[in-house]
C-alpha cells in the first residue's frame, strides 16, 4: 500500500516547483537576500529602538539569518533564534556559528523559558499569520519576555486606518495569490490593538515605503554586484520571472495602500 504523498506546502523547499515556493522563498532562490517590507534601513532602525546591546535577545523566524548578523553587530549578551523550517535553521546557524544558538520550533510554542529574554524581535511573519495565530505568537512573545522587555516587529501594514472590509479583503486576497502565502497585514490601528490586547505598551511607531522590488530599493539593499546576479536569475528562469513580475505588478497596483511599518512595544514592568 502506498503512502499519502504529502502536501506541497510541507515538502522540503529544495524540492518544491518554483510555482509554488513562498514568495520570499522564491526571491531568496533567485539570489535576494533582504527580505523584510521596509528594507535594510527599516531592519536597522528597527534593532536600534530595539536596545539590543548586553541584551539576552530572541528572534524569531530568522529565515536567511540576514536580520541575525545585524543583530549580532550590536553585541547582545546572547542570542537566540526559533525557527520552524529546517532549512531555515540550517542557513541561520551557519550566519550565528558560535556566537549563538538556533532550535527548531514553533513562534507560537518557542520551548523557553518564561522571562527569560530582554527583546524578541520579529519581521515579516506575524504578517503571514492567521488573525488566532498572530494572538498566540504576540501572546507568547509576551511571555517570554521580562518585564520592561522590547517586543520589536517590522511588517506590512494596510493604509489608511479608514479603509473598508471589502478594500481589505482584496488587498489581501491579491498579495496571497501573488505571493502565495495567505498574507493578512493591517492597519496601524489594527497592529496597536492586537498588541494591546496582548498587554504590550505601544513606545515607536514608523513607516517606510513598501518598495521590496523597486530597482532603487534593490539596489540600496543588496548592492550592485548582487542585483545584477539577482536580475539575470531572473531574466535566465522564465517561471520564476512570471513569478516575480507578478508580484511587482501587486505591489504597484497597492502602492498607496501597503507601507512597511515598524513597532516597538513594551512588556510592562509590573507584569
Amino acid at each position: 500500500m502506498s503512502e499519502t504523498a504529502p502536501s506541497r506546502d510541507r515538502l522540503p523547499l529544495a524540492e518544491r516547483k518554483v510555482e509554488d515556493l513562498p514568495g520570499h522563498w522564491l526571491l531568496a532562490h533567485l539570489g535576494k537576500r533582504v527580505l523584510r517590507p521596509g528594507g535594510r534601513a527599516l531592519t536597522e532602525q528597527l534593532l536600534d529602538d530595539a536596545h539590543l546591546t548586553d541584551a539576552d535577545v530572541l528572534e524569531i523566524a530568522p529565515g536567511l539569518g540576514k536580520t541575525a548578523t545585524s543583530i549580532l553587530e550590536r553585541n547582545p549578551r546572547s542570542y537566540v533564534g526559533v525557527e520552524a523550517d529546517a532549512d531555515a535553521v540550517s542557513l541561520t546557524q551557519q550566519v550565528v556559528g558560535s556566537r549563538g544558538r538556533v532550535v527548531t520550533a514553533d513562534a507560537d510554542s518557542t520551548g523557553l523559558d518564561d522571562a527569560s529574554v530582554d527583546a524578541a524581535i520579529g519581521e515579516a511573519m506575524l504578517t503571514m499569520q492567521s488573525e488566532r495565530h498572530k494572538a498566540d505568537i504576540i501572546a507568547e512573545a509576551f511571555r517570554v519576555l521580562r518585564p520592561g522587555g522590547r517586543y520589536a516587529i517590522h511588517e506590512l501594514a494596510l493604509n489608511p486606518d479608514t479603509l473598508s472590509d471589502d478594500q481589505k479583503t482584496e488587498i489581501r486576497k491579491s498579495l496571497a495569490r501573488s505571493i502565495k502565502v495567505n498574507a493578512r497585514p493591517l492597519t496601524e490601528a489594527e497592529w496597536r490593538t492586537v498588541l494591546t490586547d496582548a498587554g504590550f505598551e505601544i513606545e515607536t511607531v514608523r513607516f517606510a515605503p513598501m518598495a521590496l522590488l523597486q530597482p532603487r530599493r534593490v539596489i540600496a539593499d543588496e548592492g550592485v554586484g548582487r542585483t545584477l546576479r539577482f536580475v539575470a536569475n531572473v531574466i535566465r528562469q522564465p517561471a520564476a520571472r512570471k513569478r516575480v513580475l507578478g508580484m511587482r505588478k501587486t505591489f504597484t497596483t497597492y502602492r498607496d495602500n501597503l507601507a512597511a511599518i515598524e513597532v516597538i512595544a513594551r512588556k510592562p514592568a509590573d507584569r
